[in-house]
């Protein structure tokens, strides 16, 4: 893929190339291990983040449930976590390379056939399915795949080959959505 092609929509600088990118993020991955002890991943600081919110409005009902105690753990703050760490690190370095690229601008990317408030309504509903499925494959998507992957956990593996599988069937149906 050229440079010109990997622009976005002609404005700021051409994205990395993907192989680089790619050994850039199992650098990542590797330094994650070695320095803080656990792998990559995303759902567990948003349970941290709900699990901390409802200690505050019901702390009677946090440490009753054993859902929540899990995250909660005696005389420490469940937003002290290390995946609420990693995730502010994703945000504020999300911004930081879209500063550098030249891409920091409000927009909403999305094909001619849908509308604003559409795409938003896709997006909110597609998030909470995420999170749901999240839960319940006890991972998401990041750390099924990057950690799962690199610990070579079969479940794992067979996660991202169901992913692969139902995004390539699927994209057929809603390729003219992005022409």
């Amino acid at each position: 893929m050229s440079a010109e092609t990997r622009r976005i929509v002609g404005t700021g600088e051409p994205y990395w190339n993907p192989y680089v990118a790619g050994i850039g993020l199992g650098l990542v991955l590797l330094l994650a291990y070695v320095i803080a002890g656990r792998g990559l991943g995303a759902s567990g600081a948003f349970t941290s983040l709900v699990a901390a919110g409802v200690n505050v409005v019901s702390p009677a009902h946090a440490q009753s449930s054993a859902f929540y105690k899990e995250y909660l753990p005696s005389g420490r703050n469940p937003l002290k976590e290390w995946l609420v760490f990693e995730i502010l690190g994703v945000i504020v370095g999300g911004w930081v390379s879209g500063r550098l690229a030249g891409r920091n601008r409000l927009t909403v990317e999305k094909s001619a056939g849908i509308s604003t408030t559409g795409r938003f309504t896709f997006a909110l509903l597609g998030g909470i399915l995420l999170g749901i499925g999240s839960k319940l494959a006890r991972g998401c998507t990041s750390g099924q795949a990057l950690s799962g992957g690199a610990l070579l956990s079969t479940g794992s593996w067979v996660f991202m080959l169901a992913v692969f599988a139902g995004a390539y069937s699927v994209a057929w149906l809603v390729r003219k959505q992005w022409n």
